[in-house]
């Protein structure tokens, strides 16, 4: 890790964008989710993600046209048209909003008329209308949007409350006005659902420390972007910030992406759009084995969280695969018939981070050390990553981050061929909750900041090794350990630095603060015995 040069570090520390908290998103998802009653989270998911869409581009419409409208009135633009039945023409031609990549939105589908309508006992299928019109207009969300708000169980009277609600997004001060606060809605909403649905929600959802975690290790500035199992598209909407964050320029990017699940496919394809992101999904969901959509791609950078240890994966429909191309993947089990996937549709100087079982870095079973020896021989393995517990919600299985380089980097500052830096991360992070984990800035800064300095590039560091943090391990090392890449096994015991605190002071203080841990154990012990009480148990 670079030691003493944290100001150097800069370009790889992870930035929070200019109003990325947005104060009102808790507030909001508990108004929203009180709205629920008794429906699944899974059900309500679309129900809410539906409208936020529908206002996204209602919203868009509306700046647009107020746009032209600027322009038109105006004598001094060039845009300026005298007549104003002509003047009505242009805020209501298509061709003004598709020009600049904004959804034409007609007239009975804007948001002003949805809310105007809102406690009518309609406005189930007014809303179903709605949605039906804008993917007729607009052919690239044919077969995306919900269109079953009008079905009896769903109670009309919270429907129109939830549209009430939802209005409020974008209001207030001139920051707040601006459509991408939708987009920032959006994304915490989809967290909060894949929360509330437990581990059907992981499948759907990656949590977003990891993903700003790739994506800054991977840095794509530029290039073909690509995620095999994108889910609802978070490791594109964090690569365009990342772009964004860091000075780029977004359209240096091209996002590809594949989907097998069709509900998590159109979440994805609304996530993009609402982001303003043109990302080639292919035409439907498929699933990546058996109808890989995107065949001849070769991509710069790789994202991707597949599922865990898949055992019903079609493997035995899949043995003499040009994808193997390291070992034939058991059947049982698809994770390294996911990495072996991932390597094929690299460019000759790609590179990919992808999220894995820990079992992956150890196994030997059905093949798998041997799948893994070969890779590992190939000098792809360009670092490994062992993450914290907990921080999924779908699965209490540990899991690590994969990095595979192919034609590593002999830069500058460093030849890394036949190396391979090994991070554990497993101490890191902060609960968030009773169960959950999250990253925090600086721990995303300190594992992206190691890996850079290792890499040698530019404006990084130095990198050194830190016992029980980082190790750059050689080839014949990782040979020595039976090619296994638990980074465990290659970092070794944290230093422990004397505190130079004399003893008796140091057990004073200890002691102290074991009691202040016993008298709060006391009072959350009575507080349990009172409510045991009050429910007849005491």
């Amino acid at each position: 890790m670079a030691r003493g040069k944290r100001s150097s570090q800069n370009r790889y520390t992870t930035q929070k964008s200019k109003g990325a908290n947005l104060g009102f998103e808790e507030k909001l998802w508990q108004a929203a989710n009180k709205l629920r009653s008794n429906m699944d989270a899974a059900e309500y998911k679309h129900v809410v993600l539906g409208l936020i869409f529908l206002k996204y581009v209602s919203d868009a419409f509306g700046e647009r046209q107020q746009q032209l409208s600027m322009w038109t009135s105006d004598p001094l633009h060039e845009y300026y048209i005298k007549e104003p039945s002509a003047r009505y023409e242009v805020l209501e031609d298509r061709d003004e909003y598709i020009a600049v990549n904004v959804f034409w939105v007609p007239r009975e589908t804007r948001w002003e008329y949805l809310r105007a309508n809102a406690k009518q006992p309609t406005i189930g299928r007014i809303v179903d209308d709605a949605m039906v019109a804008v993917e007729r207009d607009n052919p690239s969300l044919k077969g995306v949007l919900p269109k079953d708000y009008a079905r009896p169980a769903l109670d009309k009277q919270r429907l129109g409350e939830l549209i009430d609600l939802i209005s409020t997004i974008g209001l207030g001060d001139a920051e707040n006005r601006s459509k991408d606060i939708l987009g920032r809605v959006y994304e915490y909403f989809l967290g909060q659902f894949a929360s509330a649905e437990g581990k059907k929600g992981g499948q759907f959802y990656t949590p977003r420390c990891i993903v700003r975690l790739l994506v800054e290790m991977l840095a794509p500035y530029r290039g073909r972007v690509f995620d095999p199992c994108c889910g609802s598209g978070g490791m594109f909407v964090q690569s365009e910030k990342f772009v964004e964050a860091h000075g780029g320029r977004i359209r240096d990017i091209s996002v590809y992406g594949q989907e097998s699940n069709h509900t998590t496919w159109r979440l994805c394809k609304m996530n993009l759009a609402i982001r303003g992101i043109e990302g080639n999904l292919g035409p439907h969901n498929a699933d990546s084995f058996r109808d890989d959509l995107h065949k001849d791609l070769k991509a710069d950078f790789l994202l991707a969280n597949p599922p865990f240890n898949d055992s019903d994966w079609g493997g035995a429909q899949l043995r003499e695969d040009v994808r193997w191309r390291y070992g034939m993947p058991p059947v049982g089990n698809a994770n390294f018939a996911w990495v072996q996937h991932f390597i094929h549709h690299l460019a000759p100087t790609g590179l990919t981070g992808f999220v894995l079982a820990n079992g992956s870095m150890s196994s030997n079973q059905s093949g798998e050390g041997e799948i893994r020896k070969n890779i590992i021989k190939a000098d792809l393995v360009d670092c490994m990553v062992a993450l914290p517990a907990q921080l999924f919600y779908n699965t209490p299985i540990p899991a690590c981050l994969w990095f595979v380089a192919r034609g590593k980097r002999n830069s500058k500052f460093h030849d890394r061929r036949r190396q391979t830096l090994f991070i554990d991360a497993r101490n890191l992070g902060v609960m968030i909750d009773r169960v959950h984990r999250e990253l925090t800035d600086d721990d995303i800064a300190r594992i992206a900041g190691t890996y850079h300095a290792w890499r040698g590039d530019e404006n990084a560091g130095e990198y050194e090794d830190v016992p029980g943090f980082c190790k750059s391990a050689t080839m014949e090392e990782i040979e020595g350990n039976g090619y296994i890449l638990t980074p465990g096994r290659y970092v070794g015991a944290e230093d422990i630095e004397d505190e130079d605190e004399p003893f008796e002071e140091k057990m004073a203080r200890l002691t102290e603060k074991l009691e202040g841990q016993f008298q709060e154990s006391a009072k959350l012990e009575d507080i349990i015995r009172h409510n045991l009480a009050e429910l007849g148990y005491g």
